[in-house]
């Protein structure tokens, strides 16, 4: 697969960045240069080789998993622009 320049305009302009017009060749390039090791990745033979999260044996950290109310309310509403009554106060939105 070959990204061309109106690719590479199209994927800037989804990602919401700004490229010049004159940076598009390279851009393209940079985006045929990633999907080329991703091609070369796709050739690995991985076969019976386990999914991991870490190139050391670990178990992740794990806690109980209990319903509490955080008791942090006041910490919480500190942070909201509007709180009335212990909760968020926002905007109606529906009439």
């Amino acid at each position: 697969m070959s990204i061309d320049k109106d690719t590479a305009a199209r994927v800037a302009k989804l990602a919401r960045i700004k490229v010049e017009d004159d940076a598009l060749p390279a851009l393209a390039q940079e985006f045929n240069t990633i999907l080329g090791f991703i091609e070369q990745l796709n050739e690995v033979d991985v076969e019976g080789v386990e999914p991991m999260t870490s190139v050391t044996p670990m178990r992740l950290k794990r806690r109980e998993d209990v319903v509490t109310d955080g008791n942090q309310q006041e910490k919480v509403l500190a942070n909201a622009p509007d709180a009335r009554e212990g909760f968020f106060a926002v905007p109606k939105v529906v009439e």
